[in-house]
């Protein structure tokens, strides 16, 4: 259950937003430089960010970003879920094809549970849980 880039991505910025941006705004130029995302995939995150109410962009000289809410409001779940991450999560876990209750794979029953646990970590995972820890981004 590998997460796609677009989603590793916004998870990183959003934590790094919430370590960094308390006192300052984060420009795109700082988020592409410090986390080594392209400027241009950078900025199509940023604008899903912005929709989906997970940061504010400020314009102008000095202008940048900062999140929308506390940290501790904003869940790993939340992020997925507005990337669709989520969404498709009938997927094969030995990556042929879906795999449901109709159609399952010889790891299927075993995975419901794993597969479980793991949504429910990312519903309990906030980002100022990320924030407090040196962890590298």
């Amino acid at each position: 259950m590998e997460l796609q880039n677009t989603s590793k991505y916004a998870i990183r910025i959003l934590s790094y937003i919430a370590k960094n941006g308390t006192t300052k705004l984060c420009s795109a130029k700082e988020l592409s430089e410090k986390l080594n995302i392209s400027y241009k995939f950078l900025t199509k995150i940023m604008i899903h960010l912005i929709k989906n109410s997970f940061v504010i962009s400020v314009k102008g000289r000095g202008g940048g970003y900062k999140l929308s809410k506390l940290s501790c409001e904003i869940s790993i779940y939340d992020i997925l879920d507005s990337l669709k991450e989520l969404d498709n999560d009938t997927q094969c876990i030995l990556g042929i094809g879906e795999c449901n209750e109709k159609n399952k794979c010889a790891l299927h029953d075993q995975w419901i549970q794993p597969k479980e646990l793991i949504k429910k970590m990312y519903k309990n995972t906030t980002l100022d849980q990320l924030e407090d820890k040196e962890f590298k981004i």
